[in-house]
């Protein structure tokens, strides 16, 4: 036996051991996957639950095909607040403080507006200096736009950052880059001590770990669909605005979608009194519905044990690395303060990735040097986790 093929081995029992014994591992029928592949983008573009296709064929067949124009009234305008409704739990949210509507980067706008508007006297937006590049963008042009300023620090220094001319603070919920978990409680209740208002971007954290916006005390939320909610390409974000904040909620796109009565063609605009506030334009009704079809997947789960699966899935990635690879660098921490990726520095960085994808292991590339690899817990393995880092052995 080989240096190497002994540690194989041995992972190799170990993971079809923890695969046999995963209380999810009937999950992974549900999804359309490639056999021929490993999967760990799911953190960028989820997997497609199998039966997203056929509900899209019946909509476009029958609800639009047969029912038309009828089909506004009888099921596709209400379809933002019953399918943020559907999400609720799964970030935490009680009733009535979810609504499905516009892109991520849209709706960050308008929540960040909003939350500066309901903190008046204050000049400062503190903005996650790690962010997603699209936030730190539209937090400089809502900057311009109310002559706010904006200063970037670290999520976990905005707890002693934040001060009496801090309107609000955007922050990632897990970072896109490491998969660092933040402390969403204590850095919301220190925000709050200063006076201002927490707006949590939840893109790589909802679908991967649970959420507790009510119980966090947080006051808005924008979250996208697409990554491990699974709902396709482009598919809708949704916005979470507290109960207590709605009746002031003053977003800028005050569209028809958001008026207390859209079809009542007002000139003048007057804001629906719930959280349909938040809602600007006409639904894009096909993305909309795949979604819907995707949430499917999530009916009866626990969310508990969904944690621990990814949080198992990430432990035998570092064990894998560790056996097979002991001088890669680990970007992502090792403790559970982390999401559901694990991302390592490479100096081969894209052509590493693309070796990678000729032998069928699917992560992606960040710039300068990041390899990440999403872990799904819905339909990941332990046995790709071993392939994933088997073959990154072979092609680094």
């Amino acid at each position: 036996m080989t240096e190497t093929a002994a540690p194989v081995a041995s992972l190799a029992a170990e993971a079809a051991a923890l695969d046999g014994a995963d209380p999810l591992a009937a999950k992974r029928a549900e999804f359309d996957l490639d056999p021929e592949v490993a999967y760990f983008d799911g953190n960028s573009l989820g997997a497609p639950p199998k039966n997203v296709a056929e509900r899209v064929t019946e909509v476009i067949r029958q609800q639009w095909g047969r029912r038309l124009i009828r089909s506004w009234e009888e099921t596709w305008w209400a379809a933002p607040q019953r399918i943020g409704e559907r999400i609720a739990p799964l970030v935490g949210a009680a009733a009535g403080q979810v609504v499905v509507a516009d892109s991520t980067s849209v709706d960050v706008f308008k929540l960040l507006v909003a939350a500066v508007r309901a903190n008046p006297g204050r000049d400062e937006i503190l903005v996650d200096a790690g962010t997603f590049p699209t936030d730190g963008y539209l937090a400089d042009q809502v900057a311009r736009l109310t002559g706010h300023t904006v200063r970037r620090v670290p999520v976990a220094r905005m707890p002693g950052e934040a001060n009496e001319r801090t309107a609000a603070v955007l922050a990632n919920h897990v970072d896109y880059v490491s998969g660092q978990l933040h402390d969403m409680p204590s850095v919301t209740e220190a925000v709050h001590a200063a006076g201002a208002l927490a707006v949590w971007d939840l893109c790589h954290s909802v679908g991967a770990i649970p959420v507790r916006l009510d119980a966090c005390a947080a006051d808005f939320a924008v979250g996208c669909t697409y990554k491990f909610l699974n709902g396709g390409p482009g598919s809708p974000a949704f916005v979470y605005v507290a109960q207590r904040h709605q009746a002031e909620f003053d977003q800028p796109l005050a569209g028809w979608a958001g008026h207390a009565d859209p079809f009542g063609m007002e000139p003048g605009y007057r804001a629906n009194p719930g959280i349909e506030r938040a809602r600007t334009g006409t639904p894009d009704i096909l993305s909309m519905l795949a979604l819907d079809a995707a949430l499917d997947v999530w009916d009866g789960l626990d969310l508990a044990v969904l944690r621990a699966k990814g949080l198992a899935l990430g432990d035998f990635f570092f064990r894998c690395l560790d056996e097979l690879i002991p001088d890669a660098d680990v970007v992502t921490p090792r403790n559970h303060a982390r999401g559901h990726q694990v991302s390592v520095r490479d100096p081969g960085g894209r052509k590493t990735m693309d070796a990678l994808y000729a032998r069928g292991v699917l992560g992606d590339f960040r710039p300068p040097d990041v390899l990440r690899f999403g872990l799904a817990p819905l339909y990941t393995t332990f046995g790709e986790v071993l392939r994933a880092v088997t073959v990154l052995r072979e092609v680094r």
